[in-house]
C-alpha cells in the first residue's frame, strides 16, 4: 500500500506540532508494525508514524505509490526511524520537513539534479560573418527580444517574479565563483551549493519555476533551511540584510510548495496559470472567448482578471499587452471600454506589461535603423505600432512584411507567438529571436521548398483538402543568436495567424545550432543494445528529416474549409465529400473563427500530432530522403531510426501525462503518445513492448519496431490516422476530432501494455533534459557590437541572465508589475 512500495512519503498537518501516543489514533489500517511501536498508519487522510514511543508525529497525507503527486503542503519534522531494511530520516525543511527514503526519491520529478546537461549555444563562427550593420541590427533585435522575455515571468506563476527579483539580487553583487567560495566557507556543502546554482540555472532557463517542457513546477534540491544559509552567506545578504530577508521570505514558500494544484499549470483546480486571475475557471475562460469573438478580439496578447464584488456581480477585465496604458481613440483598432455581457461586465483596457513592452519597440526602433531593406524597415514599424497599442492587427501586417523578407541574412521573428502554455489553449506566450542563416544547412531545406509540390500529393487525404495553391515559404536553417522565452524548439513553423498561412504564406525555420546541440552526449533508454548503436548514429541526420518534413510539410499543409462574410466559401459545397462519410461538407469556420478558438484546448497537441504524422509518413519517400542526402540502404536506415524515435518518444511522453487529473502537460509528447497507440493498434507485430529487468535490478522496458512492417502496417495506420485528423480539421468538426483525439490520448491499465503502470518505469528512468547557455552582445566604445560567451555550466547560465538585465530599471520594473498583479493572486504576498 502507502509506506512500503512508496519512494517519497510527504507528512503534512495543519494542527501545532505535537508529541502524542498511539492511542490518538483510535482505529486505522496498520501497514507495518514491529515490537518497538513503529507503525504506520492510515485513516482518511491521517497517519501516525513512529520512531519510538515517545516521538510521534500527526500527519495529514500519504503518497500512495500507484501516483506520482503528492497531496498537501504543510510539513512537520520526523525524527529518524526505520522499516525493515528501508532506512528514513529527517531532512530539515523539504519545505520545513520530510521522511525521505534513502534508497531513492519519487519527488525527483520535482527537482533538477546537479547533473543536469548544460550545453553552449554555439554561434560565433555565424556571427562572426555579419556585417557591422547587419551585427547592430542583430543586437537591438536581442536586446528587445529579452525585454519581453520577462514577461514570461508574468506568464508562469504568481511567485516567479518574486524569485527572479531574489536570483539577481544575489548574483549582481559577487561572481558566481565567490557566492559558491562564501557560501562552503560558511559550513555549507559544496554539493548543497551547487543545488542552489542548478536551481537559480533553470529559473533562468526556464525563466520561470515551471518547466517549459511538460509544465511542472521544480523546486530547490536541498532543504530550504539550507538553501536560506546560502543566501545569509552572500555578499547581497551582508551589505543589504534586511531588504534580502524581506525577499526570501516573499517567495519562501511558494518557492518550494508542492501543494497538488501547484504541481502543474492548468486552469482552476488543475493547477497555476497566470493567463487568469487566480478565481478562473473553465466556465470563465469560455464566456471571454465567446465576448472577444463577438468583438473580434484576438486572445494572443491578453490576460483575463476576474474580480466579484460583495454583492456577487461579476466583472472581467480583458488586459492587452502594450506599452501605453491608456487608451486613445485612433491609434488602434481595438475598441477600449466597458460593455455588459450575459450579466457580467467586461473591461478591455491596455497596458498590461507596459515597462517591458516599452522597452521592446524602443529597441526595435533602434534596429530598424539597420535594417537591410523596406521589407526589414516596414516589419520594425508595424511591430513597434504592435506592442506600443496593443494592436494584433499591426503584428499580422508586420507578418506579412517578414513573410516577403526571403532569405534574410539576420532572421527573426518577435511576439506573442506558441498558445502551448494557456490552459485554454488561445493565448500566446512572448517569444523573440534573433539568428543567422547557415546557407549550407539551407540549401537542403531549400531543395525541400522547391520538391514540396511532389511530395504533397503523397499525403492521404484528397486534393481538395489541400489549400489551392502552394505559397513556398522561406525555409532555412539557423544558428540562434538570442532566444527569449520559456523553452527554445528545434524548428518552427509561422506566423500562426490561419489567415495570412491560409492565404499568404508562413515561414520555415530549423534551429541548426539547436539541433546540433540535443544530439551531444545522450543517454538513451528503452531500446535493444543493437538500435541503440543504430540510434546513436543516426538519431542527429534522421531527426533533421523529420523536422523539415514536420514544419515544411506537416504544419503547412491543409485546407480550412471557410465561409466569409459575404457568404462565399473556398471550397465546392456541391462537390467536396466527407472522407469518412461520403456525404457533402456540412461543418466549416465562420468568419472570425479560427483553428485555436475552434479547437479550445487540444489544438496544440492535435496539430503537432499531424504535423509529426506528416514527417513520418512523408520520410518513408525515397524522393523525400534524398533531398537530404539519404539514398539506398543509408536511406532505410534513416526511415527506421525516424520512426523508432517517434515510438520510443511515445513511451517517454507517459512522464507528461498527470493521472489525477487525466491531463497532458505538453503537446508534443502528447502527440508523440497518441501516434505510438495508433501503431499499438494496428497490431501484426508492428510494435512490440516488453518489459524486462534492467542491469541494475529495476523495472525497465524495451520498444522495438519491426522495420519489415513499417512501410506497409505501419503506413496503413499512420495514412488512415492522418486522414481524419485532416479531415476533422478542415472541416472544424471539434466534436468528432476530440472524441478521436481524447480516446487515443488516454493512459489507463486497460489495455495490454498497461501504459499508466508502465509510467512508473518511464518515470524512474527519466533523464533530465538539458539547458542552454546563450550569448550576449554589446556595443563597445568604438560602436562595434561584441559577442559574449559563457562557459557550459550552471554559472555560465547565471551570469549571461545578470549581464542581460544589468539595467537598475528592470528591478524595479519587475517589481512594480508584480504589485499591480497581486490583487488577482493574493496566495503570494
Amino acid at each position: 500500500m502507502y509506506l512500503l512500495s512508496s519512494r517519497f512519503l510527504r507528512v503534512c498537518s495543519t494542527s501545532t506540532l505535537r508529541n502524542v501516543g498511539c492511542s490518538h489514533i483510535k482505529s486505522g489500517h496498520p501497514v507495518q508494525s514491529s515490537s518497538r511501536c513503529r507503525r504506520f498508519w492510515r485513516l482518511r487522510h491521517s497517519a501516525c508514524v513512529c520512531s519510538s514511543t515517545t516521538t510521534r508525529y500527526p500527519f495529514g497525507s500519504i503518497l500512495d505509490a500507484s501516483s506520482s503527486g503528492l497531496i498537501e503542503t504543510s510539513y512537520w519534522p520526523v525524527v529518524r526511524g526505520s522499516s525493515n531494511s528501508i532506512q528514513y530520516r529527517y531532512t530539515g525543511t523539504f519545505p520545513s520537513a520530510v521522511l525521505q527514503c534513502e534508497r531513492k526519491m519519487a519527488a525527483s520529478q520535482f527537482i533538477i539534479p546537479n547533473e543536469v546537461p548544460i550545453v553552449n549555444l554555439e554561434c560565433k563562427a555565424a556571427f562572426d560573418c555579419l556585417s557591422s550593420k547587419e551585427k547592430k541590427y542583430a543586437h537591438y533585435i536581442g536586446k528587445a527580444a529579452w525585454s519581453g522575455g520577462l514577461i514570461c515571468l508574468f506568464q508562469t506563476s504568481p511567485e516567479s517574479p518574486l524569485i527572479f527579483l531574489l536570483l539577481q539580487k544575489l548574483f549582481k553583487g559577487q561572481s558566481v565563483e565567490e557566492f559558491k567560495s562564501a557560501a562552503i566557507e560558511k559550513g555549507t556543502a559544496e554539493d548543497e551549493v551547487q543545488a542552489v546554482l542548478t536551481y537559480a540555472a533553470a529559473f533562468y532557463s526556464n525563466l520561470g519555476n515551471y518547466k517549459s517542457f511538460g509544465d511542472t513546477k521544480f523546486v530547490p534540491n536541498l532543504p530550504q533551511d539550507k538553501f536560506e544559509a546560502v543566501i545569509h552567506a552572500s555578499k547581497a545578504y551582508t551589505e543589504d540584510p534586511k531588504s534580502i530577508q524581506t525577499q526570501w521570505h516573499q517567495c519562501k514558500h511558494a518557492l518550494y510548495s508542492v501543494e497538488k494544484r501547484e504541481q502543474q499549470l492548468g486552469l482552476g483546480e488543475e493547477g497555476i496559470t497566470t493567463y487568469f486571475s487566480d478565481n478562473c475557471t473553465q466556465a470563465d475562460a469560455e464566456l471571454a472567448k465567446k465576448f472577444m469573438f463577438g468583438k473580434d478580439i484576438s486572445a494572443y496578447n491578453t490576460r483575463l482578471m476576474k474580480t466579484v464584488d460583495d454583492k456577487q456581480k461579476v466583472t472581467y477585465e480583458v488586459r492587452l499587452a502594450s506599452a501605453k496604458a491608456t487608451s486613445e481613440d485612433g491609434d488602434c483598432d481595438i475598441k477600449f471600454g466597458s460593455y455588459e455581457f450575459e450579466g457580467t461586465t467586461f473591461n478591455v483596457t491596455r497596458g498590461d506589461y507596459s515597462p517591458l513592452m516599452a522597452g521592446v519597440a524602443d529597441n526595435l526602433n533602434r534596429a530598424k535603423d539597420f535594417a537591410a531593406n523596406g521589407n526589414e524597415s516596414e516589419m520594425m514599424a508595424n511591430y513597434v505600432k504592435s506592442f506600443s497599442t496593443g494592436s494584433i492587427e499591426a503584428h499580422k501586417e508586420g507578418s506579412r512584411y517578414w513573410i516577403k523578407d526571403k532569405g534574410p541574412i539576420v532572421e527573426t521573428y518577435i511576439g506573442f507567438i506558441e498558445s502551448y502554455r494557456d490552459p485554454f489553449g488561445v493565448r500566446g506566450e512572448w517569444e523573440g529571436f534573433v539568428a543567422m542563416v547557415n546557407k549550407e544547412m539551407s540549401a537542403k531545406f531549400t531543395d525541400l521548398v522547391e520538391n514540396a509540390e511532389n511530395l504533397l500529393p503523397l499525403l492521404p487525404w484528397p486534393k481538395e483538402y489541400e489549400k489551392d495553391t502552394f505559397l513556398r515559404p522561406d525555409f532555412t536553417s539557423l544558428d540562434v543568436l538570442s532566444f527569449a522565452s520559456s523553452g527554445i524548439p528545434a524548428g518552427i513553423n509561422i506566423p500562426n495567424y490561419d489567415d495570412i498561412r491560409q492565404d499568404e504564406g508562413f515561414k520555415n525555420v530549423s534551429l541548426g545550432n539547436v539541433l546540433s546541440a540535443y544530439g551531444k552526449d545522450q543517454t538513451i533508454t528503452f531500446l535493444t543494445d543493437t538500435d541503440k548503436e543504430l540510434y546513436k548514429k543516426l538519431k542527429g541526420p534522421s531527426f533533421e528529416v523529420q523536422v523539415g518534413l514536420h514544419e515544411l510539410l506537416g504544419h503547412g499543409s491543409g485546407k480550412l474549409f471557410m465561409k466569409d462574410n459575404k457568404g462565399q466559401f473556398n471550397f465546392d459545397t456541391e462537390t467536396v465529400k466527407h472522407t469518412e462519410t461520403g456525404e457533402k461538407i456540412s461543418s466549416w469556420y465562420m468568419p472570425g473563427e479560427v483553428w485555436d478558438s475552434k479547437f479550445p484546448v487540444i489544438a496544440s497537441p492535435y496539430e503537432e500530432c499531424r504535423a509529426e504524422c506528416v514527417g513520418i509518413y512523408l520520410s518513408l519517400s525515397r524522393e523525400a530522403l534524398k533531398i537530404f542526402g539519404h539514398e539506398g540502404s543509408a536511406a532505410d536506415d534513416i526511415l527506421y531510426v525516424n520512426w523508432l524515435n517517434m515510438v520510443r518518444a511515445g513511451i517517454l511522453g507517459l512522464e507528461f501525462f498527470t493521472p489525477e487529473s487525466k491531463t497532458w502537460r505538453q503537446a508534443h509528447m502528447q502527440a508523440r503518445f497518441v501516434i505510438l497507440r495508433v501503431l499499438v493498434e494496428a497490431g501484426q507485430g508492428l510494435v512490440t513492448i516488453t518489459r524486462t529487468t534492467g542491469d541494475d535490478g529495476k523495472p525497465d522496458v524495451i520498444i522495438q519496431i519491426d522495420r519489415t512492417k513499417i512501410e506497409t502496417v505501419g503506413k496503413e495506420a499512420i495514412g488512415n490516422f492522418l486522414r481524419k485528423l485532416q479531415v476533422y480539421k478542415s472541416t472544424g468538426d471539434y466534436t468528432s476530432g476530440r472524441a478521436m483525439f481524447d480516446g487515443y490520448s488516454a493512459v489507463n491499465d486497460d489495455s495490454a501494455e498497461k501504459f499508466l503502470s508502465l509510467r512508473q518505469t518511464v518515470l524512474d528512468r527519466k533523464q533530465p533534459r538539458r539547458m542552454f547557455v546563450q550569448c550576449n552582445t554589446s556595443i563597445g566604445s568604438d560602436g562595434e557590437v561584441a559577442l559574449h560567451e559563457y562557459e557550459a555550466s550552471a554559472a555560465g547560465i547565471i551570469q549571461s541572465f545578470v549581464d542581460r538585465y544589468n539595467r537598475e530599471d528592470v528591478e524595479r520594473n519587475v517589481r512594480d508589475l508584480w504589485e499591480k498583479d497581486q490583487v488577482h493572486f493574493p496566495s503570494v504576498q
